[in-house]
């Protein structure tokens, strides 16, 4: 019995007197040739004479057709690589040894089977084309599916493409220096254009640039007037650069510069396209109306996973003997939904590298500050230090107590009344970490069952490459006729059949589920069959998807051959 896509393997007869009306969509239309019509079709031989006199001396009958490249047909007897026979065992065994396809071992049991000869076609494993991996939130059935489920989510796939087009923007008719040091294409990041030099003591910057040596986008901070005076403070930014932590900005390098006409300090980070800091994420000076204060608390399990990374990323930096000193919600990037990391690292270690303050001094200042932040965001007051008391007020009535006892153990980080390193924090937070441990995993296995659903895209793009190389191609080895003949004849067919069907009625079937499953069939090597017919209904075939493999590899590694050249 016909089936859309082809016919059944168990169709044995192939009855020519059947009506159009009889086919299903998108299968095959049009009245066979007369001369077609008898009880029994099977393919006999190709179209070029070469192949017409190999298949004298071989009959077809024997064996089923091959497309091993030069177009001749498998004697009976002779090894196929397609199909195996078990062997039997030793003397005194119990069953016959059985290939094990997943085996990449030429040596191992019934290797020769599959490695018998490694320059020609070989069947790879049928893998499960796109099955399903991961959590599955919705028991969804097959006719509610969309051909949109075999893709990525369209907001993830839309929240990429933004930070694609972010990342390759450009500033035309810019100000800024063309090139500084070795990085070109400026474009600045910032969202305000007033100097502000509360933080590091220097107006600061921050523009997005390309590297000329690696054609890599990174992120250059600017201070704009430093002035070089000691060579060993900017060498202390080698220090940072073995920081490797995904809760801290990775720092790349530092120089000085004097492509903006005036003396300034450059430091090279990664970029990290729409990348927002937590004070335009959670705080009112990113909000519309700067006066105004907004009742509306973070939800403490994204505080506390905030807390985590942050805590994360000072591990890091305290484990390699230095000290954050800048934890401000301006300076702690959101990079997705719930994903922050430390910025602006090492700039105060080369700005105030006279400071003789230890660094045990300040990585306990690290710790006042981690927990000043955490009330700021808390509290949704950037003004904590003029008002602690009232903040401190806010933040105690919005959330749990061990996430306020968490807060003040951290405020009190100068107080040497006990041991206080970033490591006993983490110690005292273990449940949240593994709570936040957890989320990461659940991310983990989404972005996986995401990726599942574009792993068979690129096979499919292979597919769709190879065809077009030996489909319509004009000429090749001074055969004008290469494309239309031999095997090649029903690879243009089977493109027909994949692309150019049309229904009972005459109409284009533009079914991208049909494309797909065709494609899918072609690339495991099933062994379905399918009716393909030329255009003028002069040829018909009932070959295999194996087949039809078979002849495409052989036609591609035929194209990929060196060329004769004629003398």
């Amino acid at each position: 019995m016909a089936q859309q896509g082809g016919l059944s393997p168990e169709a044995a007869e192939f009855d020519p007197r059947r009506t159009d009306d009889d086919s299903p969509p998108g299968f095959f239309s049009g009245r066979l040739p007369r001369q077609l019509r008898q009880p029994r079709y099977m393919p006999k031989h190709f179209f070029s004479d070469s192949l017409r006199s190999r298949n004298r001396a071989n009959p077809p009958a024997q064996a089923p057709l091959q497309g091993n490249g030069n177009g001749g047909i498998t004697p009976a007897g002779a090894f196929d690589p397609f199909v195996t026979t078990p062997t039997p065992m030793t003397p005194g065994a119990v069953g016959p040894v059985s290939a094990n396809p997943y085996s990449h071992d030429p040596t191992g049991a019934m290797g020769g089977a599959f490695f018998a000869s490694q320059t020609g076609f070989q069947q790879p494993i049928q893998y499960h084309l796109y099955a399903p991996i991961g959590p599955h939130s919705q028991n969804t059935l097959g006719y509610q599916r969309n051909v949109h489920d075999l893709f990525i989510p369209n907001d993830l796939r839309e929240e990429l493409q933004k930070k694609s087009a972010a990342t390759l923007q450009t500033l035309p008719n810019t100000q800024l220096p063309a090139q500084v040091d070795y990085f070109h294409s400026l474009v600045p990041l910032d969202l305000n254009h007033q100097k502000n030099a509360a933080t590091f003591g220097y107006p600061s910057w921050i523009y997005k640039a390309q590297s000329s040596k690696d054609g890599t986008f990174y992120a250059l901070r600017r201070l704009e007037g430093f002035r070089l005076t000691n060579e060993k403070a900017i060498r202390s930014v080698q220090a940072w650069k073995r920081v490797c932590n995904a809760s801290v900005v990775t720092i790349h390098d530092a120089f000085t510069s004097r492509s903006f006409q005036d003396s300034s300090l450059i430091f090279v980070t990664d970029y990290h396209p729409l990348s927002k800091t937590l004070a335009d994420q959670h705080l009112s000076a990113g909000t519309r109306f700067p006066g105004r204060h907004t009742n509306a608390h973070i939800p403490e399990q994204l505080l506390w996973g905030y807390m985590t990374q942050i805590a994360n990323g000072l591990k890091a930096i305290h484990g390699n003997g230095l000290a954050a000193r800048v934890l401000e919600p301006s300076k702690i990037l959101l990079t997705a939904k719930t994903r922050v990391r430390i910025n602006a690292c090492a700039i105060l270690d080369v700005v105030q590298f006279d400071n003789q303050r230890t660094v045990a001094d300040l990585q306990r200042q690290d710790l006042v500050n981690f927990g000043q932040l955490i009330v700021t965001l808390g509290a949704n007051t950037p003004t904590v230090a003029h008002n602690p008391t009232k903040a401190m007020e806010h933040f105690t009535r919005a959330y749990s107590s061990q996430l306020k006892n968490s807060v003040f153990w951290l405020l009190n980080g100068l107080q040497k009344d006990q041991e206080r390193t970033i490591d006993t924090f983490i110690t005292g937070i273990s449940s949240q970490l593994m709570s936040t441990f957890d989320s990461a995993l659940h991310l983990d296995d989404q972005l996986n069952s995401d990726l599942a659903r574009e792993l068979e895209n690129g096979r499919i793009a292979r597919l769709l490459s190879k065809l077009g190389f030996i489909n319509e191609r004009p000429e090749y080895e001074l055969d004008p006729r290469w494309s239309e003949s031999g095997e090649r004849y029903f690879l243009k067919l089977f493109r027909d059949y994949v692309f150019h069907s049309v229904d009972s009625q005459g109409d284009p079937v533009v079914d991208l589920g049909h494309v797909l499953t065709c494609l899918n069939k072609l690339d495991a090597g099933t062994d379905e069959k399918i009716h393909l017919v030329s255009r003028d209904d002069q040829s018909s075939f009932i070959v295999s998807y194996k087949e039809v493999k078979k002849a495409l590899e052989s036609s591609f590694q035929a194209l990929m051959k060196p060329a004769r050249r004629m003398h």
